[in-house]
Formats: C-alpha cells, structure tokens, sequence
C-alpha cells in the first residue's frame, strides 16, 4: 500500500523545503555496524534519516538484537541528528511461529516471547496499511489516468482492472500502478 513510497516522499517534501535531509539506505545485514555509522553522523551538521525497507527477521536471524540497541541509543544515546524509519510486512518484525515457538520451548515463556516482541515497541509511530477495497483500487488507476492523460473507455477499464487484482490475489497500490502500467503501454502511452 506503498510504505516505501512513503518514505520517499516525505524524504522528498523536506528536501523540497530545502532542509538538509540526507536518506542512508539500510540493508538487514547492515545493522551490526549501525552503531559505528552514528558515531561517524553525530557530529555532522546534517540531518539523516536511515532507513530499511522491508525489515524482517527469521527464526534464525540475531540481527534484531543490534536493532534494539540501536533504537534505545546505547550508553551515548541516540544522536540529535538522526531518525530510523522502517517498513515492514509483519507487525512485530518476526515470523509468529517464531514468537510462538520461543513461548513453548523457554523456560518462563513471556519472557522469550517479550524479548521478541519488544523490538517493534521501540520505534516511536507505527502507521498501519491495510488492503483497500476495490472502490479505492479503482480510484488509484482513475487517479493514475488523469495523471498521464489516458482515457479509457470505463466499463472496460473496470472489468480489466478487477480480472487483473483477481489474478494477482490482491488489491493494493502497487497492483493498481502495475495494472496501470500495463494499460498505459497497450494503449501507447509512455510513462516515466
């Protein structure tokens, strides 16, 4: 429903505002060495906005662990100059077998589960995405329409647009912009 798109776009609103606002892109594997990477942006003059798109971790994965450090600021504490946006699918960052596997074999079963859960309750705001209905899936592809100057003829736009979610088994705004893309291209209109 466009999470990453988002993040772009405030990006872009405040750098429009010409605030200084540099974006550092984060891979999951990277989050070991964030702690090193504040140390080298605190004293800058800049503002910075780390972000990791899609963050998740697996049954297996301890990189949550540096995560947490990371948001709780250490022993220096989180630098002025520096905010951590993610996105993720998964509202608690971790599998629910994973949760629900660590409550059946711990030995006191809400501590474990707590230990994963409390990595999500350490960021400040959460903005909830949820699917939209085909009113609004509709509405994004008329909405793209307008953008670029592409008239279809309704009924058929309507029908097309709810076989092609149906086949994709969802409705969301990255399938109305890939049934959009699709409609600008058969009808010859290029789309940057």
């Amino acid at each position: 429903m466009g999470k990453s798109s988002l993040v772009k776009a405030v990006h872009a609103a405040v750098v429009q505002e010409e605030l200084a606002l540099k974006i550092v892109e984060l891979q999951r594997e990277d989050l070991p060495s964030v702690g090193r990477l504040l140390n080298i942006l605190r004293p800058s003059s800049h503002r910075f906005l780390l972000f990791c798109d899609d963050l998740s971790f697996s049954h297996d994965d301890q990189h949550y662990k540096s995560l947490k450090a990371v948001l709780d600021g250490g022993i220096e504490g989180r630098p002025e100059n520096v905010l951590f946006y993610a996105t993720s699918n998964r509202r608690h960052l971790m599998p629910r077998d994973m949760i629900e596997n660590e409550r059946s074999s711990a030995i006191n079963p809400s501590e474990a589960v707590e230990e994963k859960v409390s990595l999500s309750d350490r960021f400040g705001l959460w903005l909830g995405f949820h699917p939209c209905s085909q009113d609004e899936y509709l509405a994004m592809i008329n909405g793209y329409c307008a953008a670029y100057g592409l008239t279809p003829e309704p009924e058929q736009m309507r029908a097309e647009a709810i076989e092609w979610q149906a086949t994709r088994g969802a409705r969301s705004g990255r399938v109305a912009w890939q049934f959009f893309i699709d409609l600008a291209g058969r009808s010859g209109v290029q789309v940057n």
